[in-house]
């Protein structure tokens, strides 16, 4: 499991816009790197469009916001223009970033069992290490409580 301290693992996934995002490609940045279960789903939906609506303020902290989900470049496509999102969503259709961040867990719904991905974010440094974690994340209020670990990073 990563810890906060730890340089965050590094990795090539594809966007939406056809290129390939190389997370070490932003060192001298900070990344919020959030991991969402689904495309188009209640939660996530309100999720990204909270991100979005607050790229503004992230990019005045030079701050970089990437979603990731196993989704496929297609749905993201769908999902980006539906939404009219602004930043990055990778693809993990082969499940090894999510596997390395280990947000890859056991969830239960109404009974049954199944693997998905566990809402959760990371904050990275302009070094690549791994400031603050929010696993289980509850998507009200989420948004803010980034946008406040990043002022407190600009003041340390």
């Amino acid at each position: 499991m990563l810890k906060v301290g730890q340089t965050a693992p590094d990795f090539r996934l594809p966007t939406t816009d056809g290129s390939v995002i190389q997370l070490k490609k932003f060192r001298g940045r900070k990344v919020i790197l959030y991991f969402y279960p689904k495309d188009n789903t209640s939660g996530c939906t309100k999720e990204a469009c909270s991100f979005n609506e607050n790229l503004i303020v992230f990019e005045k902290k030079k701050t970089i916001v990437i979603g990731v989900s196993v989704d496929n470049i297609l749905s993201h496509q769908k999902f980006v223009e539906k939404y009219s999102l602004k930043f990055s969503l990778l693809s993990d259709e082969n499940k090894n970033v999510v596997h390395s961040y280990g947000v890859w867990k056991e969830k239960s719904m109404y009974g049954k069992k199944f693997f998905g991905i566990e809402r959760t974010t990371f904050v990275i440094d302009e070094l690549g290490k791994i400031r603050h974690i929010y696993h289980k994340v509850k998507v009200d209020g989420h948004v803010n409580d980034v946008i406040a670990v990043i002022d407190k990073m600009g003041r340390e």
